[in-house]
């Protein structure tokens, strides 16, 4: 997105310091062009989300970073994708090309047929709806946001959930601790998704029945 922002606008380093976790590119971009002192038009936007694309394929295929799916995404995704009573879609705050594009560079676009994106607006709260909508439109049951687990792995993402009403499982795999995903207000909190089988337990049982109870984690004192 650096790379991208200073071949549009001639400014480098415009997104240093900006934090990323769980937010959506248009409000990333929005931030570093306020910044800057440049003001978006849509031209802009498309100017720099063409360029971020071209930027983004050269990454994935680059060198010396490091990039792999995290303990126990594909076994989950393989048996969930599988299942009559779960229906599968994103929520992110990436575009919708970046997504597909790191999705697909590991072979996980196939498990999502639809999603909510973080090109179509700043504030990440308002996808839920969108993603509903679209979930419903791809065949998904009409059900109630009380019946929808939002995965995550920051506060933002748990922050989504609490405000929808939905249920909220937060991992301790990006760049927000256990004892910060537990402060979040998540209704689960996990080191990983390295153990499959327990999830779909989690998911069958105690999650349905969760009533803002005390939080499940690997830890009743949780450490960073």
């Amino acid at each position: 997105m650096g790379r991208a922002f200073e071949e549009t606008f001639g400014i480098p380093r415009a997104l240093d310091g900006i934090p990323m976790g769980g937010r959506t590119d248009a409000g990333i971009l929005a931030e570093a062009a306020a910044r800057a002192g440049v003001t978006l038009t849509a031209e802009d936007r498309r100017r720099f989300r063409d360029r971020y694309v071209e930027r983004l394929r050269e990454a994935l295929l680059e060198p010396g970073h490091p990039k792999q799916v995290l303990p126990g995404v594909r076994p989950l995704l393989e048996a969930l994708t599988v299942r009559p009573d779960i229906f599968l879609a994103l929520l992110t705050g990436n575009s919708e090309e970046g997504a597909r594009l790191k999705l697909e560079h590991f072979d996980l676009w196939k498990f999502f047929r639809c999603g909510a994106f973080g090109d179509e607006t700043a504030e990440r709260n308002d996808l839920f709806g969108t993603a509903m909508r679209r979930a419903r439109e791809c065949g998904a049951p009409d059900v109630a946001p009380s019946e929808v687990v939002v995965i995550g792995d920051t506060e933002l993402d748990v922050g989504v959930a609490v405000r929808a009403g939905a249920r909220s499982v937060a991992v301790a795999t990006g760049s927000s601790g256990l004892a910060a995903l537990h402060r979040s207000g998540a209704d689960v909190v996990l080191k990983d998704l390295g153990d499959v089988n327990a999830f779909l337990n989690l998911l069958g049982t105690s999650l349905r029945s969760i009533e803002r109870r005390p939080r499940v984690g690997p830890s009743e004192n949780p450490q960073e």
